[in-house]
């Protein structure tokens, strides 16, 4: 049975929002208050939001050879010290307005790997850094007839620059046995993968 959560959104008091930035992204300046558990109202504080939108993310997975498709580009938030920021993920891409789950998973793997989906699968719904960041990232499996021919891809006038890489699944779980996967979203995706792998193979083929 699922835990009852004590409170909700109408827990929250929003006394002042307003956007402070407007660039590729945004950020809004919040004032709030929400509810104490040790009862009454906190006093106000005030927060920063950023927003970057809703995400849908998808691993790509070709059941007749057990082989994933995963895509490979640098991350600017990734630069830290020595660490390469050059990730291993997800296909994955931001919700326009007016799209579904469906068409971004289906425009992105087109755009990132140059791959045609047949059929998702649900892994969850996360919220990666919600102390700081609005955006829900929606995770989905893959069915995929064929494997895409590889090779670089990416919307150019997008600065993007997608290496795509067929991974056995086999590989791709031994990446994360060993801590390799610093990428969160594919961390879900391939811990979910470990779970429900082997059941979704048999339906799958």
């Amino acid at each position: 049975m699922a835990r009852q959560l004590r409170f909700g959104a109408g827990d929250v008091r929003v006394l002042e929002d307003r956007e402070v930035w407007s660039g590729h992204y945004a950020m809004r300046r919040l004032r709030l208050q929400y509810r104490s558990f040790s009862g009454g109202w906190n006093d106000p504080v005030t927060r920063e939001v950023f927003e970057r939108g809703d995400a849908v993310g998808v691993l790509p997975w070709h059941p007749a050879s057990d082989t994933l498709v995963m895509v490979e580009q640098f991350r600017a938030g990734a630069l830290r010290g020595d660490a390469s920021p050059w990730m291993l993920e997800l296909v994955a891409g931001v919700v326009e307005a007016g799209e579904s789950d469906a068409q971004v998973a289906g425009r992105e793997a087109m755009e990132e790997a140059a791959c045609e989906l047949a059929e998702l699968v649900p892994i969850a719904t996360v919220f990666p850094s919600a102390g700081a960041c609005s955006e829900q990232v929606r995770l989905y499996c893959a069915r995929v007839a064929d494997l895409p021919p590889g090779g670089v891809h990416g919307v150019a006038e997008e600065g993007e620059d997608i290496l795509v890489h067929a991974v056995p699944r086999r590989e791709a779980l031994e990446l994360l046995a060993r801590d390799e996967v610093p990428n969160g979203h594919t961390l879900i995706a391939l811990q979910w993968l470990q779970l429900h792998g082997d059941a979704l193979l048999r339906r799958w083929t």
